[in-house]
C-alpha cells in the first residue's frame, strides 16, 4: 500500500505542477497581451498630436509620416492592432494623405487669389501715384518696387508649394 500511496502522492504532485504551470503560462500570456495593448495605446497617444497637426496643416505630414513608418517597423504587432481598430493604416490612411495633398493645393489656390488681389490694389495705387506725379522717377520706382515685391513673394511661395506638393504626393505612392 505504501507504493500505491507514493504513486498517488506523486500523481497528485504532478497534477498540481501541471495546473500551476498552466496558470503561470496563462498569466504570462495575459501579461504579454496587456503589455501589447499598452504599447498600442502608447503609440496611439504618441500620434494624437500629429493627427491633429495634419488636420490643421497638411505640411505636417512631412514630419509625422516618416516617424509613423519608422515606428511601424519597430512595432509591427502594435501597428497591426491599431490598423485593425482604426479600420485602415494608422495613423494616416491613404485617404488622409490624399486629402492633405488636396488641402495643400486648395490653400495654395486661395493664397494665390488673395495675393493677386492684394497686389492689384497696390499696383493701382502706385500707378495712380505715377499719374498724379506726372511720371516722377520716385513714383515710378515705387511702382516698380511693388511689381518686384509681387513677383518675389509669388516665386518664394510657389517654390514652397511645389516642394511640399511633390513631397506629399510621394507619401501617397
Amino acid at each position: 500500500m505504501n507504493a500505491a500511496a507514493a504513486l498517488t502522492g506523486a500523481l497528485a504532485v504532478a497534477i498540481a505542477l501541471i495546473v500551476a504551470a498552466s496558470l503561470v503560462a496563462r498569466e504570462l500570456r495575459a501579461a504579454r497581451e496587456q503589455a501589447a495593448r499598452g504599447r498600442a495605446l502608447d503609440i496611439a497617444a504618441l500620434f494624437a498630436p500629429g493627427i491633429a497637426a495634419v488636420t490643421e496643416h497638411p505640411r505636417a505630414l512631412l514630419a509625422w509620416q516618416p516617424l509613423a513608418e519608422t515606428a511601424r517597423k519597430l512595432h509591427p504587432e502594435a501597428f497591426g492592432e491599431l490598423d485593425r481598430a482604426a479600420g485602415g493604416t494608422f495613423p494616416f490612411t491613404r485617404a488622409q494623405l490624399e486629402a492633405a495633398h488636396s488641402q495643400w493645393t486648395a490653400d495654395w489656390l486661395a493664397w494665390e487669389h488673395a495675393h493677386d488681389n492684394e497686389f492689384k490694389l497696390k499696383a493701382a495705387a502706385a500707378e495712380a501715384d505715377v499719374s498724379a506725379s506726372g511720371g516722377s522717377p520716385m513714383a515710378r520706382a515705387r511702382f516698380d518696387a511693388v511689381e518686384r515685391e509681387k513677383l518675389d513673394q509669388y516665386q518664394r511661395r510657389y517654390s514652397e508649394y511645389v516642394r511640399v506638393a511633390k513631397a506629399l504626393q510621394a507619401l501617397i505612392h
